[in-house]
């Protein structure tokens, strides 16, 4: 079994050009962000410092690799746990394909030169300064310069009355969205390209957010200290007769013990908005408690929707400059914007995950002398599945012929896609196999149908399709040709349990990997033949296999997501029958046992999270 994947490891390649650095200092807060997230133990060192430095020392090693070599730029980032008297670290590594040129460790420029940091780095004399140690390794067609960034001593610093989860998700967005060490603020920049570059770097961090409430964490921290002493986002309610009251998402303040207090008071309620307000700033009584200065409040519109309120502060001043003001404003369109994105995405979530558990059976069949296990994992929360299994009793004993035991069903599919189109025909496919099923069609008979209703309801699709273009003046209608046939593979077989324990089995393959058959002493062997996948053409018969199921055999069903499961080297877990190896390891075990065994190896066999829907079945005989 291939090892586990190290999730203390980041990778990434750059191109050679001046837009490497920018791009590794958004992967290295991104991959420390990941790691807080995940909870890794060496992660909990992990601060503004660390992320801070690390950023410093990447983006030197990125511009003297771009600047000096020129060549594609490889970064790696590796999270180290301590190892006896050696403490936990971040280690850097950036590797350039010129080994032949020298490592340049350049001073500043002097003063009244052009070349600014921007064009040709500061040198590793920074890098010196912020490293543990550093070096340079060659090998064959590469260089690498590495550094090492201890992270023994480095607290974190908690907030109060947070879960560990939560904890971790709020240092992951303080990573992500750093802040200046100190609230130093010249209100002069925000009139030139300062502005720019903050409302760029804000829409990148917002952009892709998938929870409104880390928006809010990262908007939070976007904000303070740079451009206020404190702020605080009301969330209005999504939709509904009677929406609920705003509630207090979040409060960020650029003295962290002062958070508590300013939530207690701004609990209360939103501040007051006049209806002709949109976006743009609104002066509201100062709430912090222990001071004064000026206070503002925007308005969060999106598509003429209100979703929220911002609220910000200054001590100390009795006005905001219009410059300042108006960047907040652009900035909370953008806050807008990214909360009206993720709402639109939990939506769309939760209607998929709705119709995924009509689609498929709220509990499968119990057949006697088989037992059976199901693992099915969506690729995308947001996206109903692609794949469908079902286990039924088609037919009960004694029905039919006198005597006659009864049959139970079981199927897997893989439709062509994944969303609402896929959702279409897995919602076609289900009760026409349960329907052809109960009326006694053989296994065979019942692809064969199946096809037929397949490629009738794709036709019948095409001619709605140019009727429709042509009832709105658009050209002639075309002779029919079903451009997206509506095609699926599947498995799909019966069991007869005997008499004498285990089960006769029949079933047919559809364009879909083959089952595999586990004998007690280890052997694995396929148990059809491949045919063409349904949907597709309609000139075919297909045909079916019988087999006995004796006790203590295993039948593993999957679909395509553990088959062409891919490792980082573009292998995929099939490869070479590896399915069969690995499910020749699990004999002995039960059909849990099973399915744990080959979702683990799915999982382990490649660095990233699968990237198609996933789908196993196992039946195994008793």
């Amino acid at each position: 079994m291939p090892p586990p994947p190290d999730h203390s490891v980041a990778r990434t390649s750059l191109p050679g050009n001046p837009l490497a650095p920018a791009a590794a200092r958004r992967f290295v807060r991104a991959a420390l962000a990941d790691w807080t997230g995940l909870a890794l133990p060496a992660a909990a060192a992990i601060n503004d410092r660390v992320a801070d430095d690390a950023v410093l020392v990447v983006a030197e090693l990125v511009t003297n690799a771009v600047v000096h070599a020129g060549t594609t730029v490889e970064l790696l980032v590796r999270l180290e746990e301590p190892d006896g008297d050696q403490p936990a670290a971040l280690v850097l590594e950036v590797s350039d394909h010129h080994p032949a040129r020298t490592v340049r460790n350049e001073q500043h420029p002097a003063e009244g030169e052009v070349s600014g940091p921007e064009e040709y780095g500061r040198g590793l004399q920074l890098v010196a300064a912020l490293a543990e140690c550093w070096g340079i390794t060659y090998r064959p067609g590469l260089k690498t310069v590495w550094a090492r960034l201890p992270l023994d001593g480095w607290d974190t610093c908690p907030v109060p009355g947070t879960e560990p989860a939560i904890q971790r998700g709020l240092r992951a967005a303080e990573i992500l969205a750093p802040a200046p060490r100190r609230p130093v603020r010249d209100d002069h920049e925000w009139a030139g390209s300062s502005a720019l570059t903050f409302l760029a770097e804000a829409s990148d961090l917002l952009a892709g957010q998938l929870d409104e409430d880390l928006v809010a964490a990262l908007a939070g921290q976007l904000l303070v200290p740079r451009l206020a002493d404190w702020c605080a986002f009301w969330l209005e309610g999504d939709g509904g007769e009677a929406p609920a009251a705003p509630r207090l998402a979040r409060v960020w303040h650029a003295d962290e013990s002062a958070i508590e207090p300013l939530r207690a008071v701004l609990h209360k309620e939103p501040p007051p908005m006049p209806e002709a307000a949109r976006t743009g700033p609104v002066p509201v009584a100062w709430p912090d408690p222990g001071g004064d200065g000026t206070a503002l409040a925007y308005r969060l519109v999106t598509g003429g929707r209100g979703l929220g309120t911002l609220m910000l502060g200054r001590r100390g001043t009795a006005r905001i400059p219009d410059a300042v003001t108006a960047l907040i404003e652009d900035f909370a369109r953008r806050v807008a914007l990214a909360i009206g994105a993720a709402r639109r995405y939990t939506r769309q979530a939760t209607i998929s995950r709705v119709l995924q558990r009509g689609l498929l059976p709220s509990q499968v069949a119990q057949i006697p002398g088989v037992t059976s296990c199901v693992v099915y994992e969506p690729s995308d929360d947001g996206l109903a599945g692609g794949d469908f299994y079902d286990v039924f009793q088609a037919a009960p004993p004694g029905a039919g012929a006198a005597g006659r035991p009864g049959r139970w069903c079981f199927m897997l599919g893989d439709v062509q896609g994944s969303g609402p189109e896929a959702a279409v025909v897995t919602g076609l496919a289900r009760p026409w196999l349960r329907l052809l099923a109960r009326e006694g069609h053989r296994v065979g008979e019942v692809l064969d149908r199946l096809n037929r209703l397949l490629l009738d309801d794709a036709t019948e699709a095409a001619e709605a399709a140019a009727l429709v273009v042509a009832a709105a003046g658009g050209p002639e209608p075309l002779p029919v040709m079903p451009t997206q046939s509506r095609f699926l593979s599947l498995l799909y077989g019966e069991l007869t349990p005997g008499d004498d324990g285990g089960a006769r089995c029949t079933l047919a393959c559809a364009g879909h990997p083959l089952p595999l058959l586990l004998r007690p002493d280890g052997t694995v062997t396929p148990a059809a033949v491949p045919q063409v996948l349904l949907g597709v053409v309609d000139d075919v018969a297909y045909e079916s296999h019988t087999f006995h199921l004796a006790p203590g055999d295993t039948l593993l069903c999957v679909t395509d997501g553990v088959t062409e499961r891919r490792s980082r080297g573009g292998r995929m877990l099939d490869d070479e029958d590896g399915l069969a190896r690995v499910l020749a390891g699990c004999a002995g075990l039960t059909a849990q046992g099973v399915a744990d065994r080959i979702r683990q190896a799915v999982h382990a066999f490649g660095e990233g999270p699968v990237g198609d829907d996933l789908a196993l079945l196992v039946l195994q005989a008793r």
